[in-house]
């Protein structure tokens, strides 16, 4: 059973079942109370699509208006004159040969993989070690490209990638509790709009059927959908 703080069951039990629209939530989810550091604020949509089917599958990134609120720590496989660049950008590893086996080895503490295209015949057999971890490199997410450097800064100062799990679901931290209202409330709008915009043509019926904002430890409110 999980462990629920006095805090916790404080706010759940001021927290509404109905939805409100994308303003109110995020205020309700601030004034609920603090705790001793800035939590992460997260977005969760729920979709109406066949999480089975390959055609209906919801990859991609996004960089926030705002951005998260949080550097990310970007690892680079290339070669050449893309190392010192990818270094020059952020990247806190970048390598070839040396980094796939530091990797394989089992060294994960990164959050983020770019890969040059020439590299993918060796990053592949690092899919095993990053696959379940989130953090293989792939063309969807924009993490597998020529311009290593861009992308590399990109993913630097918080460009968040998401995917669907086996629910429909889908989500990202859009901030955090320290942001002002209408920062996260425009986070949120460009996550939203993105999806909007990545609906498969396959999907029937609604494809938004829920959105819920929450912070670390707060339960979640349910915005409107329209």
């Amino acid at each position: 059973m999980h462990f629920r703080s006095k805090r916790y069951k404080k706010d759940a039990t001021a927290a509404t079942k109905d939805q409100l629209p994308l303003t109110q939530a995020v205020e309700k989810i601030k004034n609920w109370a603090s705790t001793k550091f800035n939590q992460t604020v997260e977005c969760v949509v729920h979709l109406g699509i066949d999480a089975r089917q390959a055609d209906q599958a919801i990859r991609g990134s996004i960089s926030l208006p705002h951005g998260i609120g949080k550097t990310l720590r970007v690892i680079a496989f290339c070669e050449g004159e893309d190392l010192e660049k990818a270094k020059e950008a952020g990247a806190m590893e970048a390598g070839g040969d040396e980094l796939v086996k530091k990797v394989q080895d089992g060294w994960l503490d990164f959050d983020v993989a770019i890969a040059h295209p020439r590299m993918m015949s060796k990053v592949g057999k690092l899919g095993r070690v990053l696959g379940p971890q989130g953090k293989m490199p792939s063309p969807k997410s924009g993490t597998v490209t020529a311009q290593v450097a861009q992308a590399v800064k990109e993913y630097a100062a918080g460009k968040v990638e998401f995917r669907n799990d086996n629910g429909g679901n889908v989500h990202i931290p859009v901030g955090k509790l320290d942001f002002d209202v209408n920062k996260l409330e425009e986070n949120i709008s460009a996550f939203l709009d993105q999806i909007r915009k990545m609906r498969p043509s396959s999907a029937k019926g609604m494809y938004i059927k829920k959105i819920c904002v929450s912070a670390t430890m707060s339960p979640s409110v349910e915005v409107v959908t329209s």
